[in-house]
């Protein structure tokens, strides 16, 4: 019960907390003056502050430090010794996210090239992987296995800085972003916990956490009253970057973990990010194939292509969200059955044939 007490107490800390610094996170916004401002790219038509991701870091790192604070003022022998062989990670991990909410915040308040946000990212990256969250094993994705630390690493940092953009590029729609990393969470949590590693359980209720009390300002908030938040880079590349960690954490365990080896780890680790991970890549194909600047923003994702078609930014947003759970469901129940580049291959044909789907509706309309 020890590790359920940890677990509860880090959630609730980091939903109380959150719902009440956002509000107060809109008055100053309003107070300042610190708005998103509507151009020809964005869906909404009113200034809407873009701060809310300034909760999240501090709330973690406070709900996570006092449990852990707690436990050592409590005298839990056993979970200290269990802090002890993950304390590398985990200071890591807090490193990196710090330095990525650092980035938001100036890119959300005055603005960051592009290039620059990229050389956090890799740094930040670079962090994880000499803590020791790795891809050492690809387990059998392209015919890899073992990996050697010299192509290892730097396949990680890769992945890394792929999966913090895929998540900020699709934070198009009230909901969607927030909503495709708290369904992650929750999904990468359970199977922490399954896995009893619980100082990643922690760290996915934590996001989990602080997630869902934004969600509640971002989706059900009304402009007119002053209440509509968006996460901003300060939100978007912290939650990337955690999601992503426990991401590649989970797809290398299947040697830690013998009793999981009917399982693919490949396939459960990075199922809750497929569905991003695959629309940035059609969106850059699309543009290179148009002769455009793959990295200059446009209207091709997947949730533009559903308001073009008439679908309400609520609908839209549920829409992807189930279509991402979906995914997941489908690869955690063919990882022990199917070989992992016919479950990632499943995964492509699901895909394209939902993009197909609405490319039909959209041209059935325009007749």
């Amino acid at each position: 019960m020890i590790w359920e007490f940890n677990i509860i107490i880090v959630f609730l800390i980091c939903i109380l907390c959150t719902g009440v610094l956002i509000p107060k996170i809109l008055l100053v916004s309003f107070r300042k003056k610190l708005f998103d401002v509507p151009d020809e790219r964005k869906i909404h038509h009113n200034p809407i502050p873009r701060l809310g991701g300034f909760a999240f870091v501090p709330v973690i790192l406070f709900a996570i430090s006092y449990t852990i604070g707690l436990d050592y003022l409590l005298n839990k022998s056993f979970v200290i010794s269990y802090y002890g062989d993950h304390i590398k990670p985990l200071m890591f991990c807090m490193s990196a996210i710090l330095t990525l909410y650092l980035v938001g915040i100036g890119d959300d308040l005055i603005g960051i090239r592009y290039r620059a946000k990229f050389v956090v990212q890799a740094f930040c990256a670079f962090l994880l992987a000499a803590s020791g969250i790795w891809m050492y094993n690809m387990n059998g994705f392209l015919g890899m296995q073992f990996l050697p630390m010299w192509l290892g690493m730097p396949i990680t940092m890769i992945i890394v800085v792929y999966i913090i953009n895929s998540i900020n590029l699709i934070d198009g729609v009230d909901g969607l972003a927030s909503g495709l990393c708290a369904i992650a969470f929750l999904y990468l949590g359970v199977i922490f916990y399954i896995y009893e590693m619980y100082v990643y359980v922690l760290i996915a209720v934590a996001g989990l956490g602080v997630l869902l009390p934004f969600f509640y300002f971002n989706v059900f908030g009304k402009a007119e009253d002053s209440k509509k938040i968006f996460m901003g880079d300060a939100g978007s590349l912290t939650m990337g970057f955690l999601v992503c960690m426990l991401c590649v954490r989970l797809s290398t365990i299947k040697y830690e973990l013998p009793f999981i080896s009917n399982y693919n780890p490949f396939i459960l680790g990075f199922s809750p990010v497929i569905l991003p991970c695959l629309d940035v890549v059609r969106v850059v194909l699309r543009r290179v194939i148009a002769g455009h600047n793959p990295f200059l923003p446009d209207k091709s994702h997947i949730h533009h292509r559903l308001l073009e078609i008439g679908v309400s930014p609520k609908i839209t947003m549920l829409i992807i969200i189930l279509f991402s759970l979906f995914l997941m469901l489908v690869d955690y129940f063919l990882s022990n059955k199917l070989n992992v580049n016919l479950i990632i291959l499943l995964d492509i044909i699901l895909y394209f044939l939902f993009c197909f789907a609405i490319y039909m509706i959209r041209k059935k309309q325009r007749v």
